[in-house]
């Protein structure tokens, strides 16, 4: 394992070919340099100006719940979709709706600030207020969506899932286009 770090840096490649640094102070020096990259990096692309409410991955707790609803969505939201209609229908339907529209929701506009922290800073840091601001919109917007179908449509979320395969049936009186 301390080979493939030594070959990958040429300062401790020379330094153990001349044998000025032993393989425990090269390894040291490579946890103490990696974890000072790491503390500039978070510093320098974390926005001083923006707000810390439209900030969704600020810190670690953001970083552990964008974690666990990922689990969450990857194992509940397939068992709702294959379980029957003659089980989920009613309350238990549209709870478990709105339970997968808010998880869906927070989840992008999380993973969404992951993006702005990232890639707006490239383009202009000024911008990364205002697409915070669009990445709680868009969160919004999506939960308000996603749970109007869970509630008010016939089905709810799982219906709407399914309409998509479901062929379109003609109805009569209609002419085809």
């Amino acid at each position: 394992m301390f080979s493939r770090f030594v070959q990958s840096s040429s300062l401790l490649r020379q330094a153990t070919a001349n044998n000025s640094i032993s393989s425990s102070n090269a390894t040291s020096f490579i946890r103490s340099t990696s974890s000072t990259r790491r503390a500039l990096s978070v510093n320098s692309t974390t926005p001083k100006s923006s707000s810390p409410l439209l900030a969704g991955d600020a810190g670690k707790k953001a970083t552990h719940l964008h974690h666990r609803m990922t689990t969450f969505l990857a194992f509940a939201t397939p068992l709702y979709l294959f379980t029957p209609s003659s089980y989920t229908d009613g309350m238990l339907d549209k709870s478990f709706g709105v339970l997968v529209a808010t998880a869906i929701s927070a989840h992008s506009w999380i993973g969404l600030n992951y993006v702005a922290t990232d890639y707006v800073p490239k383009i202009s840091k000024a911008l990364i207020g205002p697409a915070r601001v669009f990445n709680l919109v868009l969160g919004v917007v999506t939960f308000v969506g996603l749970s109007k179908i869970a509630l008010n449509d016939e089905g709810g979320v799982k219906g709407t899932v399914a309409g998509l395969w479901r062929p379109v049936v003609a109805v009569e009186g209609e002419e085809k286009e």
